[in-house]
């Protein structure tokens, strides 16, 4: 069924077209981002809509230990939860291979981006950091989550504001918010391309995912500056493919980009 899927899918992509009429390298639409949509429940949260797919992010701001290596920085934690109201192709349980890859690309691009001054959320060196925890949850999986997930985790620290603290009692107290931002550096968004045969597509459907030979999950900063990069697919890239892909990504997340 998978080699029918991508023989099918190719023979369209080298008339240039698409099942659902889109252009190859085309988003479907709508692309909109919604902000603060869960105000009591996390520190920070939006709703990413690309087409049919719907990702809801959602930070929470928790006080803990730094790590060994970084005394002076805060902590940064990416968590997806892949369930089958998204897809009933998803298990529930323990995160499966799926989640965990999708949470280090949207993680590396993040870190590697510096998306937050880590040294601005340490509270005693060695001993007290802010520890901020990015949970990305897929509410429908019409696919190209990586892209999805991406946009919805950074403008969910956008909205993200810092909850009260007593210094004395070292309590949090998550009622009560205050007006003070987490410390964003630069808002680093990630465009996944994939490649079918010798044809390059954006925004995959779940079925083009399914048959993609290889991808490619680019991440860049404000000014064009590229900050991670992470090749998926069963199928090797060439040095030349890699430079298009990238090419590629950078025209597109400056679109994406203006929806935040």
């Amino acid at each position: 069924m998978t080699r029918m899927l991508h023989d099918h899918i190719a023979a369209l992509l080298e008339k240039e077209m698409r099942e659902d009429g889109r252009k190859p390298l085309e988003y479907r639409k709508p692309v909109k981002v919604e902000y603060d949509i869960s105000p009591k429940s996390a520190e920070g949260s939006a709703r990413v809509t690309i087409g049919d797919t719907i990702v809801v992010a959602g930070i929470k701001v928790e006080v803990g230990e730094p790590f060994p290596d970084t005394p002076s920085e805060g902590n940064i934690m990416v968590n997806v939860e892949l369930t089958p109201l998204s897809n009933p192709e998803f298990e529930l349980g323990p995160p499966g291979i799926e989640a965990i890859e999708l949470a280090r690309v949207v993680d590396r691009a993040l870190r590697e981006g510096s998306a937050l001054d880590t040294k601005r959320l340490c509270m005693k060196e060695g001993e007290k950091v802010w520890t901020i925890i990015i949970d990305l949850y897929p509410i429908n999986d019409a696919g190209n989550l990586f892209d999805a997930c991406s946009l919805a985790a950074v403008a969910a620290l956008k909205s993200a504001v810092f909850p009260t603290y007593d210094k004395k009692t070292e309590k949090i107290d998550y009622q009560k918010k205050t007006k003070t931002p987490l410390p964003l550096k630069n808002l680093p968004l990630e465009v996944t391309v994939i490649k079918i045969n010798n044809k390059f597509i954006l925004d995959p459907t779940t079925e083009e995912w399914k048959a993609l030979d290889a991808r490619l999950t680019t991440g860049f900063l404000e000014n064009g500056t590229l900050c991670a990069m992470q090749k998926g697919g069963p199928h090797a890239l060439t040095s030349e493919d890699i430079s298009n892909m990238i090419d590629i990504a950078a025209e597109q997340v400056a679109k994406l980009r203006k929806v935040l």
